[in-house]
């Protein structure tokens, strides 16, 4: 049986925003305490190639803290493909502590298909 699932992203865990970056070949994020062009914020950083500031991910609150003035400072497709690969990696993490299967395929309009089956191994 199949289902389509909508998720809306909240970026929350630590080891899925790591996983991300490896993914995406980022820098390792740091948790520290940045300036952006007008404010200050702390939490994971995360520098997006292209981006003039760090995304600051707060993840008590699941938000996320950037400027990239209106994609004068950094494209939004940076942010979201980061936003897609950490959608994957936390939907994998999640499966596996379940003992659920997952796979995953990338489709040609750069959407990624993950699949998950109850009842087999880790993949």
């Amino acid at each position: 049986m199949s289902h389509v699932v909508e998720i809306k992203t909240e970026v929350r865990d630590e080891q899925a925003v790591r996983a991300a970056c490896v993914r995406l070949q980022l820098a390792p994020p740091e948790h520290k305490t940045i300036t952006l062009f007008s404010a200050t914020a702390a939490g994971l950083c995360l520098q997006l190639p292209g981006w003039q500031y760090p995304v600051v991910c707060n993840l008590q609150s699941g938000s996320m803290q950037y400027d990239n003035y209106n994609g004068a400072w950094g494209e939004q497709a940076e942010l979201n493909r980061f936003l897609q690969g950490y959608a994957v990696e936390k939907a994998k993490i999640e499966a596996r502590k379940k003992g659920y299967r997952v796979a995953e395929t990338k489709l040609e309009d750069g959407s990624i298909k993950v699949t998950v089956t109850v009842g087999g191994g880790v993949a």
